[in-house]
């Protein structure tokens, strides 16, 4: 059994009552793990079929799963962004947002993405999802995922919440706040969170959840809905922090509350609770007009693209490019807003113009890759070979390719004379596979 902190024990035994002994022996297992499917590559049906892991419905996650496989980032289809690794529990909050006629949606603490990956996957391919992560290496990590998840209609910001409320007055038609908190149910997955707990932890991660709450609340259109959630069991971060929410907005009204504790059911622990906006805030100001992202035209970049495209696709994907200063170039989703604020990836990179010629970004080949028209479809051992970063030989013409495990895109190589030059960047490849 772990270490457990004297007062988190006295806390909970005094919480939970009869309900203790239960809790405590939840300690003595394994931490559950799950993965959840992505299916925008993949139907979940489909996914069964093929699945090297053995697969368990997670009940309160549609297309989520319990595994106890070892190393399942290490296979192909997690490079291919078929699923995405979350920890059961945490499943339960993204379901409860009502996304159905959502325009605009933001996940406003979306590092490491397991939720931004999962709202993405229930969005209108026509709304815009905002993923904003305040620290910056950490959003660097939500990048990385989105892009491996094939996810296109998507802006990765790096802000603080304030500054987002500049930005966006009552703007999001619908807002997930998965807050930072005291981390109680990753005490086995995660062995800092021991470390670091404490009642004054407790007490300073609510205080930066209400400020967040907030925030979100003057983001959020009339008639949108927040969901809270929290990986912790103190009530300071979960309930009572909703309850002092409701007396500080009035124009919010509670729907719906979920609490898993690891005793009750299978999962480390999570709370969610949702919250719809009835009416303005008295504190209502007049909501700016948000102004759409501005596209940077570089008629030589955009000419060099189309002739790339030409060659590259049977069917290029559509939209408006935008060109950085620093020739990497975006394909920018319908209806993208202006931000004043620092943007991590905007849409789909879909590569970088050197002055003459267009490098394609392993972005494209994620989200676009089954439209390519150099497809090249390896075996296993072959696919080890492409993820450790080497050659790979195959019959196909020369050019750009993209690379594949069975039905999908795993990156980008170059065609030279029947040798497939590896494009994987170095930062995705396998040490050992």
């Amino acid at each position: 059994m772990q270490n457990l902190p004297e007062q988190f024990i006295d806390r909970m035994k005094k919480r939970l009552g009869e309900g203790f002994p239960a809790f405590l022996r939840a300690y003595e297992n394994p931490p559950y793990k799950g993965l959840r499917v992505n299916t925008q590559k993949i139907s979940k049906e489909e996914f069964w079929a093929i699945s090297p892991i053995m697969l368990e419905q997670v009940p309160w996650a549609e297309n989520g799963f319990y595994i106890t496989a070892e190393k399942a980032g290490a296979h192909p289809y997690h490079f291919a962004g078929l699923y995405y690794l979350q920890e059961p529990s945490a499943m339960c909050a993204a379901p409860m947002l009502e996304i159905s006629a959502a325009k605009h949606v933001l996940d406003l603490c979306a590092a490491p993405g397991g939720k931004t990956t999962q709202i993405a996957a229930r969005m209108d391919r026509g709304a815009i999802l905002v993923a904003n992560e305040i620290d910056g290496s950490r959003a660097k990590i939500l990048s990385q995922n989105i892009e491996r998840l094939g996810i296109a209609n998507c802006a990765v910001t790096n802000a603080t919440p304030k500054q987002l409320v500049e930005n966006f007055p009552e703007y999001f038609d619908a807002i997930l706040v998965d807050a930072p908190c005291s981390g109680e149910g990753m005490f086995k997955k995660e062995p800092n969170a021991l470390t670091h707990w404490s009642p004054q932890n407790v007490a300073l991660c609510a205080a930066r959840q209400k400020e967040i709450l907030d925030d979100a609340a003057s983001m959020l259109t009339s008639g949108g809905e927040i969901v809270y959630s929290t990986c912790t069991f103190a009530e300071e971060e979960d309930e009572w922090q909703i309850a002092d929410f409701l007396k500080r907005h009035p124009e919010f009204a509670l729907l719906e509350i979920k609490k898993i504790l690891p005793h009750e059911e299978r999962g480390e622990g999570h709370f969610a609770a949702r919250l719809k906006k009835i009416s303005h805030s008295s504190l209502q100001r007049e909501a700016p007009k948000i102004r759409a992202y501005p596209l940077r035209v570089n008629a030589q970049a955009e000419k060099a693209y189309r002739a790339f495209a030409e060659d590259f696709f049977v069917s290029a994907p559509q939209g408006a490019i935008t060109t950085l200063s620093d020739g990497r170039m975006y394909l920018v989703p319908t209806g993208m807003p202006a931000f004043d604020v620092r943007v991590m990836r905007l849409g789909v990179e879909l590569g970088e113009w050197d002055g003459k010629l267009i490098r394609p970004a392993h972005a494209l080949a994620m989200a676009f890759g089954t439209h390519a028209r150099r497809k090249v479809k390896l075996s296993l051992e072959e696919v080890k070979k492409y993820l450790r970063g080497e050659t790979v030989e195959a019959e196909v013409e020369n050019g750009w390719c993209v690379v594949f495990v069975e039905e999908f895109p795993l990156g980008l190589g170059k065609a030279v004379n029947g040798t497939v030059k590896n494009h994987l960047p170095k930062g995705l490849r396998l040490v050992r596979a």
